[in-house]
């Protein structure tokens, strides 16, 4: 793991020794970002103290799987950070709650090869560890104390990433998908998501075998690929 005490932003670095070809697994800290984002390029604030970190992965599958590669590592998030909160839960596609109130994101960004196929995955993750920046229209929250130091929280997802790769390459996506309904919201949480074919609101089923969000509406059921989720 390279540890900077400050970069613009974790994902760009990562992306240039992509490019370059370093082999996967890279992983790149930054105790401070300066232009940290999140999904759709929104600003996400990293201060001393909170977990900014990018993870390259370079997995033999489709391109139409990354949105799967995400998921993995929101389970693996939890799994890593469990120990040292309680009421964690995750919700659909990339937060990961506390109480409530979000406490981390993920952000998955993928490059093609020259043939069409996925050449490289770089996970970014960003946890409130010691400190929960505000976000508009939005709860958030910070790890109870005492604040989990960022190279350990590091340490842990990446020990919790290796898991759970090898849990997939074991027993396939379905395992992941099992894992992630457990440490997701209940059966029947009402659910709104707004994406690019408009605003959703339903009762949340599960995820399919894709990994797509399911919701059932006044219309029937429902299939989320894309959006957010304003529970």
């Amino acid at each position: 793991m390279l540890v900077h005490d400050q970069l613009p932003s974790t994902a760009d670095l990562l992306r240039e020794r992509a490019e370059a070809g370093e082999p996967e697994r890279l992983a790149i800290l930054a105790r401070r970002q300066t232009a940290g984002r999140g999904t759709r390029g929104r600003h996400w604030e990293s201060p001393p103290g909170n977990l900014s970190l990018s993870v390259l992965l370079r997995p033999a599958a489709p391109v139409r799987e990354v949105p799967q590669w995400g998921l993995l590592v929101a389970v693996a998030l939890h799994s890593a950070l469990e120990p040292h909160a309680a009421g964690l839960c995750l919700k659909w596609p990339n937060d990961l709650l506390l109480g409530g109130a979000k406490c981390a994101g993920i952000l998955a960004e993928a490059a093609l090869s020259a043939e069409g196929r996925l050449d490289w995955l770089a996970l970014g993750i960003g946890v409130n560890l010691a400190f929960a920046p505000e976000v508009p229209g939005r709860r958030t929250a910070a790890l109870p104390p005492p604040a989990l130091p960022p190279e350990r929280a590091a340490a842990a997802l990446l020990a919790s990433l290796d898991h759970w790769r090898a849990v997939r390459e074991a027993e396939g996506f379905a395992a992941i998908r099992r894992a992630w309904l457990e440490r997701g919201p209940a059966p029947g949480t009402p659910t709104t998501v707004t994406g690019p074919r408009g605003t959703v609101t339903g009762a949340f089923e599960g995820l399919d075998e894709t990994g797509a969000l399911r919701l059932r509406t006044a219309l029937g059921m429902e299939t989320v690929t894309a959006g957010d989720v304003h529970a």
